[in-house]
């Protein structure tokens, strides 16, 4: 499995209308969350966040906030902040674009509906599932007002061919200020996840960086 540990400027370049990072004088980072809410999981990372006074954004999945709602009340209240990563888990290249638009769209009524526990979100970020998203569907999603959030490190935490050591390395190694670094909160994951987490964040603290969440 191929996958680039730190996006490199070619592409940022080449794809300068999707968000890899946020350069920043004040050694901000922000560490993102893919896939939950997970039972259990998400909890605890809610629970290592805090210990830092560390804010995250979770891109979550529509039918997992579903059956599982009190977690992202949860994480709202503790200062986090909701994106979109489509109401199913969506490849977009393997996705037409009006299924895969009616698809965020779900997940949009879901968080804005006033009968759910979650109501009134107004979250207008998205990051496609597998980083795999045509073109012709960013640009509609942009047109509807969202930023598509890439990312700048890729902890590969849900590689189980890799080391825990390894993923430690991937998540911390190659971290500057304005660095937006993936995890996911998933049972697939959470091997990895475990082990890397609480030691990135010592050492993202020591480093000095800050932690913001994505808006």
């Amino acid at each position: 499995m191929f996958y680039w540990i730190k996006t490199n400027r070619f592409i940022k370049k080449i794809f300068s209308n999707y968000i890899w990072d946020i350069p920043n004088s004040g050694n901000k980072i922000y560490l993102t969350f893919d896939d939950g809410p997970t039972p259990e999981i998400t909890e605890w990372v809610l629970q290592e966040l805090e210990k830092h006074n560390a804010k995250a954004t979770f891109f979550c999945i529509g039918d997992n906030i579903k059956k599982h709602p009190e977690i992202v009340e949860k994480l709202i209240d503790k200062g986090h902040s909701l994106g979109n990563h489509t109401f199913n888990h969506l490849n977009g290249w393997k996705t037409p674009t009006k299924e895969y638009l009616d698809n965020v769209k779900l997940f949009e009524s879901l968080i804005s509906n006033p009968k759910s526990k979650i109501c009134n979100l107004k979250s207008k970020i998205f990051r496609p599932p597998y980083g795999k998203i045509k073109s012709s569907q960013a640009k509609k999603l942009r047109q509807i007002g969202y930023k598509i959030i890439m990312w700048d490190v890729l902890s590969a935490d849900y590689d189980a061919k890799i080391s825990a050591e390894k993923c430690l390395e991937n998540a911390t190694k190659n971290v500057t200020s304005g660095s937006i670094i993936v995890f996911h909160d998933s049972v697939k994951a959470f091997p990895h996840l475990e082990y890397t987490l609480p030691k990135a964040l010592n050492y993202f603290k020591e480093k000095g960086f800050v932690f913001e969440k994505l808006s």
